[in-house]
């Protein structure tokens, strides 16, 4: 198995600070490599509890873990199903993190259906037992939604001329593969639609497995799952991720205020850990082309935080 070093891996472990006896919390295993550097520095009796919807990269964790033995619970779920996903023997933590968007194996695996570069059915889902594929997605969702996923989650330009084309060929020649997509895409952009089949791709992606409401309930529940003094942190891939997380995070470490005054009137339970994001370094993006766009973001509980049950 490729022993991949995961993005932003020595910047996320210095923000978290793992130490023997930890609690851990990953919430996107991916193949695990997260999970293993941190299980190395919260040993010899720490324990973590890592999640992932994708059956496959599970099973290639699980083999990672195996040398720490019941230390390591892995759990077959979507982060969206926090907290009732997790084993009663562990409910709040020490570290919690979650590094969104795709694994390589979903870019790396071309029947998949999330690259265009290859042709395949158009799956996209992460959890392969459940949900709707995008070809199924695109084939039932109305126009007024079609077309304001990809000018939400994509920033495609001519979203509406896009969507009808799409739509029009419901009847005559659905879209199946992710060929029938780059095709429709083509007939709409002509020699520019390559430019845009990124966006495209990742608009639908989002939608499909409906990143931005599990992020929303992520992003709620998770602080609440901290100890006093734990660390939470995010690694995003793009602008909507990462405004999402920046927001909730501000409003969490900001403290209240009275109303009249002005004056703080109940300390912040959280503080900010990265005033601004951390990107990848030179080197990293030359090793790693994926990690370009990530951004690391993280808060801490403070030492009173007093976590909910």
């Amino acid at each position: 198995m490729n022993q991949h070093i995961p993005v932003l891996l020595a910047d996320t472990l210095a923000l978290l600070a793992p130490k023997p006896g930890d609690s851990v919390l990953d919430c996107t295993l991916g193949l695990g490599g997260h999970s293993e550097a941190m299980l190395r520095l919260v040993s010899p009796d720490g324990e973590l509890v890592g999640l992932d919807a994708d059956t496959k990269n599970l099973a290639l964790a699980t083999k990672r873990l195996e040398p720490f033995g019941n230390r390591a619970h892995l759990v077959h779920a979507n982060f969206r199903e926090i907290p009732r996903c997790l084993p009663e023997s562990l409910r709040t933590f020490d570290v919690i993190l979650a590094d969104l968007g795709l694994s390589s194996p979903h870019i790396d695996s071309p029947e998949r259906g999330f690259t265009f570069r290859s042709d395949s059915e158009l799956d996209m889902r992460f959890d392969q037992t459940r949900g709707m594929t995008a070809a199924m997605f695109i084939a039932s969702v109305d126009r007024i939604t079609l077309r304001d996923i990809f000018n939400k989650y994509g920033e495609v330009p001519s979203a509406h001329r896009l969507t009808d084309a799409l739509i029009d060929r419901r009847a005559t020649n659905p879209v199946r593969r992710s060929s029938d997509l780059v095709d429709a895409a083509k007939s709409v952009y002509a020699h520019k639609a390559n430019d845009y089949l990124p966006q495209i791709f990742q608009a639908l992606r989002i939608a499909v497995n409906d990143e931005v409401g599990a992020l929303e309930h992520f992003l709620r529940i998770a602080p609440t799952l901290l100890k006093p003094g734990g660390r939470l942190a995010v690694i995003s891939y793009h602008s909507l991720e990462d405004r999402l997380t920046k927001q909730t995070m501000k409003a969490l470490c900001t403290a209240e205020k009275d109303i009249i005054t002005g004056a703080e009137s109940r300390a912040a339970d959280f503080e900010i850990l990265t005033p601004k994001p951390i990107g990848p370094s030179d080197d990293e993006i030359k090793m790693n082309p994926r990690s370009r766009s990530a951004r690391l973001r993280a808060i801490r509980a403070s030492l009173v935080y007093t976590p909910h049950p």
